[in-house]
């Protein structure tokens, strides 16, 4: 890192939950909602300590449920707020009818997922399946795969969702218990640089008594249409103000950001495609395969939505194939959600074989050894045509 960029931060050791807490306290939000749900809640007992200590001049709202929480910042934000919520599992799930209300409002909310399995039945370990089913509500979608980029995800995030440009919600998640509660050393920029990159806040719709509006109306054959397609295309510009925010906060950071990261993909025939903290796993994994003479690299899904269409088209492309790994199981479907993304992306101008496996559902471990059985198996499947099917990893008995 540049000594330039490096006097511009600190060095502190934070759980990832503390990270993203640090981050928001660092934004100045002025209105926080949330109900606790594990493995989120320490985000926002401690967003409550800086509030209660007088660290941070912000409302804290507390509220009955999640839907009430998103329902609250949804109104702080229409009164010109900059505003945060953070939820995981059954609490996103709770909150689904506002989710769809705070993008249609077109409100640059930042919320942050404690990813989490959704039941039944109960269970309050790490996969993805929160966090996916919500990808067409209308939002912003990043996944941090350790504190660093959650942190900086999260900064970086209300500069994105308050562009004039953009105006939609965003929302940065990270693994539940792997992240949000393992502590680690990462660089945190100094207050004085957030408040200079993040500048000053553009809200959304705002409420003015001078200038009374309605919100929220009812929109029937005569014009809902239209407000859809203003937010995809809100969403389609949200594209290049991603990419000059990740070369911006590089700047000043040293960090650089992209929505699809790689590693020793330069001369691969074969791609593992992963999501979250598996990423770092999957890295171990291809660095012993490669010792062992295997051209296989890995790629990590950084920005989801918008899906980086370009990017993945010029990256999935070289490959001859492409391993997917899905922490999500789409029951009924052909396969995984990231699977279509990228079978869209390169359909019909070119034949990469690929292949989709589900694992660990419910926080069920995935080790380096694990990631190297899915490739062996996942290239010999590929090399036979038996790509029809999603395979699962790690399922006891099988």
């Amino acid at each position: 890192m540049m000594t330039e960029a490096l006097a511009r931060q600190h060095r502190i050791a934070l759980t990832g939950n503390d990270a993203v807490a640090y981050a928001v306290k660092q934004a100045n939000v002025d209105v926080i909602s949330a109900y606790p749900i594990t493995p989120q809640t320490f985000v926002v007992e401690t967003l409550s300590r800086y509030v209660n200590d007088g660290e941070l001049n912000a409302k804290f709202i507390n509220v009955e449920s999640e839907h009430s929480a998103l329902s609250a910042v949804i109104g702080a934000s229409l009164a010109g707020a900059r505003t945060f919520t953070a939820t995981a599992s059954q609490g996103l799930a709770y909150m689904w009818e506002a989710l769809y209300a705070a993008s249609g409002l077109r409100l640059p909310i930042v919320m942050a997922l404690a990813a989490r399995a959704l039941s039944a039945p109960i269970n309050i370990h790490n996969d993805h399946s929160d966090f996916f089913g919500m990808r067409d509500a209308g939002w912003i979608m990043f996944n941090g795969e350790e504190a660093q980029e959650t942190y900086d995800l999260t900064i970086m995030a209300f500069k994105i969702a308050e562009d004039p440009r953009v105006l939609l919600p965003v929302v940065v998640s990270y693994d539940g218990f792997i992240v949000s509660h393992a502590i680690t050393n990462f660089y945190a920029l100094n207050d004085d640089v957030v408040k200079e990159f993040l500048g000053v806040r553009t809200t959304g719709p705002k409420i003015d008594p001078e200038n009374p509006r309605t919100f929220g109306v009812l929109a029937l054959q005569d014009s809902y249409f239209e407000f859809k397609r203003q937010q995809y295309e809100a969403m389609e510009n949200s594209r290049q103000v991603i990419k000059e925010v990740f070369q911006k906060y590089g700047e000043i950071s040293g960090r650089n950001y992209k929505p699809l990261k790689e590693y020793m993909t330069d001369d691969a025939e074969t791609c593992i495609v992963a999501m979250g903290s598996t990423v770092g796993t999957a890295r171990h994994a291809v660095k012993t395969l490669r010792e062992a003479g295997e051209k296989v690299g890995v790629v990590g899904i950084l920005q989801y939505r918008p899906w980086p269409v370009k990017e993945a088209e010029q990256l999935f492309s070289r490959f001859r194939r492409i391993i997917i790994m899905e922490k999500v199981v789409s029951p009924g479907a052909r396969a995984g959600p990231v699977y279509g993304d990228i079978a869209a992306t390169l359909y019909p101008n070119y034949n990469v074989k690929m292949i989709d496996f589900t694992y660990g559902l419910g926080g069920r471990d995935i080790s380096t050894q694990g990631i190297i059985e899915i490739y062996k198996k996942g290239r010999e499947l590929i090399d036979k045509g038996k790509t029809d099917r999603v395979y699962f990893h790690g399922v006891r008995g099988e």
